[in-house]
């Protein structure tokens, strides 16, 4: 019988380190031994490209425009020790829906059945989390992923986009899509940036997974085309995310989190708001806030 291919779901909003946490976490997966695809679901299509030295690859829908049949082959490159690098695409600017690309590639891969083919152990989606629409939710709504996981700092719009994500998560979670695995707190480097995503997380019943610091190590290796693990693998950045890896590696006990209204998420928000005006001005000095 074939070993199950465990696939996983990254969401964050744009800007916020998805891509680079994610190329990480394969990179890592791989160096300890695993098969690794890692599927980028963001139409500027520039997921996988730490993984190949900075370089772009042909999309899955740019291919399919060009011909009318495409082999799964021909859009998987090899990347970085051996990782399965795909990119989904975008259709042109200012036309269609932007997730028409997951859907597609999806598809293309499942009637190929390119996981098994491949003996493969992870995919690992790279998904942008500012929309959950269409195309973008395919990976929760289907439940390809089994777990999900996303990138979030202590910024609000980060917040705000990963409360958004829950909200989906838990619309699905009833008719058998994807469960959140956890938050991965990405750029923590502030005291006060833990505490903010510590309390997000309590207030929304789920877990971090993972706290990544912000690196000068992360841009000089994004820079030379790497990820830090191939890069910079003595570093303590590299550490970090190996750590990550191992974790969802092991994780397998997701659940459905309970995102928090509108009206209450900016009600938290102006608390953390208040809190750290205070913390400025010097009228506090203690660490926890207790929200």
């Amino acid at each position: 019988m074939a070993k199950k291919v465990k696939q996983i779901a990254i969401y964050g909003k744009g800007g916020i380190g998805k891509s680079t946490t994610t190329s990480n976490i394969s990179a890592a997966l791989s160096t300890a031994g695993y098969k690794v695809m890692q599927f980028g679901c963001d139409p500027k299509s520039d997921s996988t490209n730490t993984l190949r030295g900075g370089k772009y690859i042909p999309t899955v829908l740019d291919t399919l425009r060009e011909k009318t049949v495409v082999k799964a082959n021909e859009v998987i490159f090899e990347g970085f020790n051996g990782i399965y690098c795909v990119e989904a695409g975008g259709p042109a600017p200012g036309v269609g829906c932007a997730g028409r690309g997951i859907i597609t590639a999806v598809q293309l891969f499942k009637q190929q059945k390119i996981f098994e083919e491949l003996d493969l152990d992870y995919v690992i989606y790279d998904v942008l989390g500012d929309v959950v629409c269409g195309g973008f939710a395919v990976p929760i709504r289907e439940g390809i992923a089994e777990h999900v996981f996303t990138v979030s700092s202590a910024d609000f719009m980060a917040i705000y986009a990963a409360n958004n994500l829950f909200k989906g998560i838990q619309k699905y979670s009833n008719s058998g899509g994807a469960l959140l695995g956890g938050v991965i707190a990405n750029s923590i480097n502030a005291p006060y940036a833990k505490e903010i995503i510590d309390d997000f997380v309590k207030q929304t019943n789920t877990q971090v997974v993972e706290y990544v610091p912000r690196s000068v190590t992360v841009t000089q290796s994004e820079l030379q085309g790497k990820t830090t693990i191939e890069a910079a693998p003595d570093s303590k950045q590299a550490d970090v995310y190996r750590s990550l890896a191992k974790k969802i590696a092991e994780h397998d006990n997701s659940k459905v989190p309970t995102p928090l209204e509108i009206s209450e998420l900016r009600e938290w928000a102006k608390k953390w708001g208040d809190y750290l005006l205070a913390l400025e001005t010097g009228e506090v000095r203690s660490e926890a806030v207790g929200i």
